[in-house]
């Protein structure tokens, strides 16, 4: 602890004395400064004295003493000034602070008066002055403890500031007196706004007397502030500042829940990036749809990919969204058929506190409000329940949800991408899909090619899940047999990719040398093998072969039509918006378009 703290107080302390002494007074620090004195040292205040001096033995023994014999005392006997000194007499009286000496009170006699004065009044004058020196400790202390209290309300000053939600407190009727500057943010308010609003202005009505004299803590309210030049939802937590059985006032945090979802995407979605790159493959077929999502990413209207299931339409979503200028907003997909009727519609678009019974307490948030700012992918979309169906065509349109129980709508930037295994223009006509979501949905569309029309890639493919699961499985296959490829490249690969993967996982398990052989393989694929065999004795061309030489047919045979196209899909019976899809499909060139 250090005097010169209280520096003043130690002078008017000295000031004191004298007047009541009337002897010059003079206070020396552990530092050997004089910081206070009377008469003819009050010009010295300032000046450093000399640690062998009597001032440095007192702070040394750390004990009061009398001089009368200066220059003989042994108080006196190192100090340098000792043939020079003028005193008659000095009095030390130590300051302590605890087991520490912090400072020396002296008292100096420059005359014979001053000096019976002060050995005739021995007993007194160490009494009164040990009084002043505990005066002056007091002072020091409670200079600490304001200093102590001045540190402690910065910390958690700064503890407070460094809280990601927004700290109020209020007294009995509302009025705020202390507030972080992360509620200030969120509210926009600045300087003295935010004390002189009530925290009524905030959130709307709020029960006082339940939370204060009931003692009632508030947890996950939600809120929407609507201020002059900001709105906003939010969520709050209120609990009352109580004494004892007495509240005073209550302290609330609060949260925008954007915020709240931003950091939840983060944590979920935040390290999941795909790119174009980490679709495998090189096949023209493929090539094609990578440079037309790559286009598709770039836009911000719904993409809808079609394609059989295990053909990684989900690894395009994801390739879609983080090649947009969306890539730092939230991916979030969702299965619709993996999730039971009853639940999707919570699922998408969650629902308010209450709103059911088993809703959990302060509600929750949907998928769609999770993806805000970012993508929502829709997988197997086909097999969303026509009543749904409804309610995602307005979220299409109007880019607003309503969760479940909610009074009003909540508006979103989501992009969506939607995929399915499923014919969606037959599901239109057996009405078990809206037409009108059906085009909001396929605005543009993605035809990703199934693995039996990129046979290219199947060589790829298989080298890439050699070395995924040689290093997952620790195992040191080097590659695999001709018999075993040929079987591959026949078969069909109802599963696709997926299949795929899962073959080679099952082969390397099976496998107890460095070559993957037939014997290795799963049976569908040896069964399959042997029925391609037999049936190349018959030569029997596969569905998909035929209807690709009749599309050809009927475009050649309408060829010179101005409506080849509509000519064509009503001869092979299908609509115009299949036929295109097939000739997109089996890469057949059109050498006429139709007006």
């Amino acid at each position: 602890m250090d005097l010169i703290k209280i520096v003043s107080n130690v002078q008017k302390t000295s000031e004191a004395i004298s007047s009541v002494i009337g002897v010059d007074v003079t206070v020396v620090d552990n530092n050997y400064n004089r910081i206070a004195g009377t008469g003819r040292y009050r010009k010295c205040i300032g000046e450093k004295v000399n640690e062998k001096s009597a001032f440095g033995f007192a702070l040394t023994q750390g004990e009061n003493f009398i001089i009368e014999n200066p220059r003989k005392h042994f108080a006196c006997l190192k100090c340098e000034n000792a043939y020079t000194c003028k005193e008659f007499a000095e009095v030390c009286c130590p300051i302590h602070v605890g087991n520490d000496t912090v400072g020396v009170i002296g008292l100096i006699a420059f005359d014979e008066e001053q000096r019976m004065a002060i050995i005739n009044n021995e007993v007194n004058l160490m009494n009164f002055l040990n009084r002043m020196a505990d005066l002056i400790t007091s002072k020091l202390l409670e200079q600490e403890n304001t200093e102590q209290i001045k540190l402690l309300a910065r910390e958690l000053e700064i503890v407070l500031d460094s809280v990601d939600r927004g700290i109020v407190a209020a007294d009995r009727t509302g009025n705020i007196f202390h507030y972080n500057t992360k509620a200030a943010e969120i509210f926009k308010l600045h300087g003295n706004e935010i004390q002189t609003t009530n925290v009524k202005d905030l959130i709307g009505s709020l029960n006082f007397k339940h939370l204060i004299e009931k003692h009632k803590n508030l947890e996950n309210q939600e809120f929407t502030y609507t201020g002059s030049k900001h709105h906003f939802r939010g969520i709050f937590d209120a609990k009352p500042i109580s004494i004892g059985v007495k509240s005073f006032g209550i302290v609330c945090a609060f949260s925008n829940i954007s915020d709240l979802l931003k950091t939840v995407n983060n944590i979920t979605t935040g390290t999941i990036v795909t790119s174009f790159d980490s679709i495998i493959g090189s096949s023209n077929c493929l090539e094609q749809v990578k440079v037309e999502a790559k286009k598709a990413s770039k836009s911000t209207s719904t993409v809808l990919i079609l394609g059989e299931s295990g053909t990684g339409k989900e690894l395009f979503a994801r390739a879609v969204h983080f090649h947009s200028n969306r890539a730092e907003g939230p991916f979030i997909p969702i299965n619709c058929a993996a999730i039971p009727e009853q639940l999707l519609e919570s699922e998408f678009f969650g629902y308010e506190d209450g709103a059911f019974t088993g809703a959990r307490k302060g509600g929750k948030s949907g998928k769609f409000e999770l993806a805000n700012k970012g993508t929502i992918f829709l997988d197997e979309i086909g097999d969303m329940p026509i009543h749904l169906q409804t309610k995602l065509l307005r979220v299409v349109q109007e880019y607003a949800i309503e969760k479940i129980g909610g009074k009003e709508p909540i508006h979103i930037d989501v992009r969506i991408i939607a995929a399915t295994n499923k014919d969606l223009e037959k599901k239109v006509l057996e009405g078990e899909f809206r037409q009108d979501l059906f085009y909001r949905l396929n605005v543009i569309p993605l035809n990703i090619p199934p693995l039996r029309d990129r046979k290219d890639d199947i060589v790829i493919l298989v080298n890439y899940f050699l070395d995924k699961y040689n290093s997952k499985l620790q195992k040191h296959i080097n590659k695999i047999d001709d018999v075993s490829l040929e079987i591959f490249m026949n078969y069909l690969w109802p599963g696709n990719i997926r299949e795929l993967e899962n073959t080679i996982e099952y082969a390397v398990n099976m496998c107890s040398s460095g070559v993957i052989k037939c014997v290795d393989l799963p049976n569908r694929l040896k069964i399959s093998e042997n029925t391609v065999k037999s049936y190349k004795n018959v030569e029997i061309t596969p569905i998909k072969e035929l209807e690709k030489r009749e599309i050809e047919k009927a475009l050649e045979y309408f060829g010179h039509s101005k409506q080849v196209i509509t000519k064509a899909a009503e001869a092979l019976m299908l609509s115009r918006a299949t036929l295109y899809r097939k000739i997109k499909e089996y890469g057949i060139k059109q050498s006429h378009t139709e007006n």
